[in-house]
């Protein structure tokens, strides 16, 4: 229970396994007991395994922990369609990404799953399967999903929506607006293809202060109607909701404002800064204390030239949730924020280091075996956005940290996409180049929202900066004419490059992507054990492929002549 003016319900749940000797049923509920009650509100969801999949137990349970757990994590400027739309698929890519491809029926990982999510004064209804939701209001019940059968005949039907069966998930959406005394009741198949609606009306009308019995009754009953099937449900009745003027707080909430230019000293909620540590047209960090623990963290605030411009809130907002995703100890941390914020910021770890940029600028002619660490480091970081189906997209020395431990992290994921239907927004208009022009991949000039090649690629250009302090590319050339970029040998710049190192960058830098290497931990593979296919590209003018082999062929051509001419003059 809750005090008034605040969103509040009573609720009851049981699961049986019924005739059958596993339960792939799951159910979970979360009544948050902090401010995100509010931002958040109250997640209830249901799954059923399908039976035909092989692991259908092992997929309810994932799918219902995963979305209860992730959904709170979204940040709190996001709609629930968007935050649970987000979580939804996510968890269908990872349940198909344990399907194994040789199953007999193309996956051994499936579920159905609705959700309800109640905030404020609205209901959101999710839904993909034969799972069902009701609604009990005045004495009336209705079955607010449709189920997701394909009848052949009577006796014969088949699931035609599920999670972790097809790539492009098609989720069902509902808001309705909540009325004090809503009763909603999520059920599995067990229960509801042997109970008509009336009957389940008619069992928690009878059981209306005791909601517990309610959900047993439902159960035995259905066991008693002969139920062949696992058997779920979930009763929520609606106790109090927040006034109107808090709904509009909500509204607020959701558009938080800009935070002024800080300066040294001054006190943003719980946070105090320290100093500035980078600013530039897009945004500005410090390096701040939590007035907690006295912890140092860096606090990363928006740009007040971007207050209108929708696109880039939604990318900034962006960033924090893909940091928080991803767990890896070469990708930056982001901190969980435990008060609601008064200001649009994102707080990240410090990091006690400096840039790969300052690290080039002290180490000319590198060793070529810490440059090849450096490279392997940034590519584990990378590989975890790669196997979330999200592409950085500005890689470059900048963009890099090396702490005082030597180790790697990969910061700034402002330009990260997000793959298939997890995008926040629309492709980056593609009239502008993803990234940072000297990194950027070609295809991004050809209009490409980027992949793990285009990443690969950016690293590639990293790789031989470090190695020898220049650029591969013979000359600076603008968007335009990126994909007619000249190569020049690394040897130009530096003679002890090996030729099996100098191709494996190659490779990497190939214009069109399907030629590069499969994935970075081939490319790293290869930097560090030669290929013998890699050998000298005779097609490469020798100035540049040896410029010291040239020069000195080219004295002794010299010499050779003048001792022919002076021969000659002399005869």
């Amino acid at each position: 229970m809750r005090e008034h003016n605040q969103l509040s319900i009573c609720y009851a749940q049981h699961t049986d396994a019924g005739v059958k000797n596993e339960n792939q049923d799951f159910h979970g509920l979360v009544i948050p007991n902090n401010y995100q009650l509010e931002s958040k509100g109250i997640a209830v969801a249901i799954a059923d395994g399908v039976s035909a999949s092989e692991h259908g137990r092992e997929a309810s349970e994932a799918g219902i922990n995963c979305l209860l757990s992730d959904y709170y994590s979204t940040p709190e400027t996001w709609t629930v369609k968007t935050s649970v739309s987000k979580v939804l698929n996510s968890i269908n890519r990872w349940l198909l990404s344990n399907t194994s491809p040789f199953h007999y029926n193309h996956y051994t990982h499936a579920t159905t799953l609705s959700a309800l999510i109640l905030k404020s004064n609205s209901a959101h209804l999710f839904h993909i399967g034969d799972s069902r939701i009701y609604r009990m209001r005045e004495n009336q019940i209705d079955q607010l999903t449709n189920d997701h059968r394909v009848y052949v005949s009577k006796s014969e039907n088949y699931l035609k929506r599920a999670l972790g069966i097809d790539p492009l998930l098609e989720i069902d959406y509902k808001k309705l607006e909540l009325q004090v005394g809503d009763i909603f009741i999520l059920t599995t198949d067990g229960i509801h293809d042997t109970i008509d609606p009336q009957l389940i009306s008619k069992i928690i009308e009878s059981n209306s202060n005791d909601l517990d019995t309610a959900a047993h009754e439902l159960v035995q009953r259905s066991i008693k109607n002969n139920s062949s099937d696992n058997l779920t449900c979930q009763i929520i009745r609606i106790i109090t909701l927040p006034n109107p003027d808090t709904e509009e707080f909500y509204e607020q909430l959701t558009k938080l404002p800009f935070p002024p230019d800080l300066e040294t000293g001054q006190i943003i909620d719980h946070y105090k800064v320290i100093r500035q540590i980078h600013a530039s047209s897009r945004s500005q960090c410090y390096y701040v204390t939590n007035l907690e623990d006295e912890s140092p963290a860096v606090l990363k605030t928006p740009s007040i030239n971007f207050i209108d411009d929708p696109q880039y809130i939604k990318l900034f907002l962006q960033e924090e949730w893909i940091g928080k995703h991803i767990n890896n100890p070469h990708v930056l941390k982001m901190h969980e924020l435990k008060r609601p914020r008064t200001f649009m910021y994102q707080v990240a770890e410090y990091i006690e280091g400096k840039t790969l940029r300052d690290w080039m600028n002290t180490h000319a002619n590198a060793d070529i075996h810490e440059v090849i660490d450096l490279v392997r480091q940034i590519g584990m970081g990378l590989r975890a956005f790669h196997r979330l189906e999200m592409v950085h997209r500005d890689l470059k020395p900048e963009n890099i940290m090396i702490d005082k431990h030597n180790t790697v992290r990969i910061i700034d994921f402002g330009s990260t996409k997000i793959s298939g239907e997890l995008d926040l927004i629309s492709p980056i208009d593609q009239n502008h180049l993803v990234g940072t022009l000297s990194y950027a991949a070609p295809e991004y000039a050809r209009g490409d929202t980027g992949s793990p090649y285009s990443d690969q690629y950016s690293l590639a250009i990293i790789c031989y900066e470090m190695l020898c302090g220049n650029l591969p590319f013979r000359s600076k050339l603008n968007e335009k004419q990126i994909s007619n970029r000249k190569y020049m040998t690394i040897r130009h710049y530096r003679q002890n490059i090996p030729i099996w190192l100098e191709g494996a960058i190659r490779k990497a830098l190939n214009e069109n992507p399907a030629d590069r290497y499969g994935d970075i931990d081939e490319f790293v593979y290869e930097l560090k054990n030669p290929n013998p296919n890699f050998k000298e590209d005779k097609a490469i003018p020798l100035i540049e492929r040896d410029p010291v082999k040239y020069w000195k062929i080219l004295a002794l051509s010299m010499i050779f002549l003048n001792i022919i001419l002076i021969y000659i003059l002399n005869v």
